[in-house]
């Protein structure tokens, strides 16, 4: 009997790790693939539709650009990975004192876990690459305050402090060996790498060759930024060649990285996507164009490789959005980037299975049902085991 027992128990762990709501990866990025879950839209589906549209996708890690409650709640056992974020709009405010970190926290953090797998939190969004020097002097000391409450509650090991930087921290990022950081920016951003190099927090970069490509569409080879057969560019100090934009945009951001002291800090694309319409002006900004870019970008990353620069380093990315947001200010552009349409409905095909497909949702629904009910009748069987032996 005791061994029966024993056996059984050991198929009682395996069954947690085949289960993945069951267990939890510290701070882990599942796979290399996330999405941009973007919310500026009164035409967009709610949270709990949403998680259902995530997991006939396999989408196993979102960015948000809040800590939205409704959101949060909704999100609870589905097995997603969340990066909450920390508004701009707040950064003053927490930069303050640790106590004002840890309201925010327990507020907006804390009452949904550990059922809701919040693995990170942004501290504001592309600070150092706007033009307000007053959150460029806050940035820092907002994301120490928000790390020290984490520590007091026990979450570090969790939860994640990190910020996003937009391609405009760079003074130059080609060809890839000339990436280097503005020199105005390098006062506030190499004490907030050594933070973050020192908490183990990765360099975040929103990525995007269509924004390159929009602005200079006379000296930028369309194939070259959508991952298309091309000439590539050689960059002869590293004697490495690019067939694709992507990849040297990270290069760039690796080398700049080096050359300030932080050769061994990975990077993440926090955003990367391509507009699927825009104005007159925005040029490359097309359906046809937007799936060709978010198809090659997933089947790369699929691969789970390197770059030419970072070989052994898989590329992770998110990209930006779930959504096309039909409340976003600006050009056109900035309320089409979305994999997927209001309904759910797939905006192009990548891969994805939209919510329109009712099998997949049958499947899926199964598959839960299912995973649920096992988990229970192994944990009860188990249970029962353990008070016989006693016995």
């Amino acid at each position: 009997m005791k061994d029966f027992s024993s056996f059984f128990l050991w198929l009682l762990l395996i069954s947690f790790f085949i289960c993945p709501n069951v267990i939890l990866t510290a701070h882990a990025f599942k796979g290399t693939y996330g999405v941009c879950y973007g919310r500026i839209a009164d035409n967009i589906p709610a949270p709990s539709t949403v998680v259902t549209l995530l997991r006939a996708a396999k989408i196993k890690n979102i960015r948000i650009y809040d800590a939205d409650h409704s959101v949060l709640a909704a999100f609870k056992n589905s097995g997603v990975e969340i990066v909450v974020g920390l508004g701009n709009e707040n950064l003053k405010d927490i930069s303050i004192g640790e106590d004002r970190a840890m309201n925010w926290i327990k507020e907006n953090v804390q009452p949904f876990l550990p059922g809701t797998l919040i693995r990170g939190i942004a501290i504001g969004n592309e600070i150092l690459g706007s033009t307000d020097p007053e959150l460029w002097e806050v940035l820092l000391p907002a994301a120490e305050n928000v790390y020290s409450a984490l520590r007091r509650l026990g979450l570090t090991d969790s939860i994640l402090v990190q910020t996003a930087h937009s391609e405009a921290v760079f003074a130059t990022s080609y060809p890839p060996s000339a990436g280097a950081f503005k020199e105005d920016v390098l006062q506030y951003m190499k004490p907030l790498l050594q933070f973050f190099s020192r908490i183990g927090s990765p360099f975040y970069i929103n990525a995007y060759p269509f924004l390159a490509y929009k602005s200079d569409p006379e000296h930028i080879d369309i194939n070259y930024a959508l991952f298309k057969s091309n000439e590539g560019i050689y960059d002869a100090k590293t004697k490495l060649r690019y067939d694709n934009m992507f990849e040297a945009q990270i290069d760039a951001a690796y080398v700049a990285l080096e050359k300030i002291g932080f050769p061994k800090m990975e990077i993440i694309v926090s955003e990367t996507g391509w507009a699927s319409k825009g104005d007159p002006d925005e040029a490359g900004a097309s359906l046809k164009n937007a799936k060709t870019y978010n198809y090659n970008l997933r089947k790369k990353l699929a691969k789970k490789k390197g770059t030419p620069y970072r070989p052994k380093i898989p590329v992770k990315a998110y990209v930006f959005a779930l959504f096309n947001e039909n409340l976003k200010p600006g050009p056109t552009s900035e309320r089409n980037f979305g994999l997927f349409k209001a309904d759910g409905s797939i905006s192009y095909d990548v891969g994805f299975t939209g919510l329109a497909s009712k099998a997949a949702s049958t499947r899926i629904s199964f598959k839960e049902s299912f995973s649920s009910s096992y988990v229970l009748v192994l944990t009860t069987g188990a249970a029962m085991l353990l008070l016989n032996s006693f016995s």
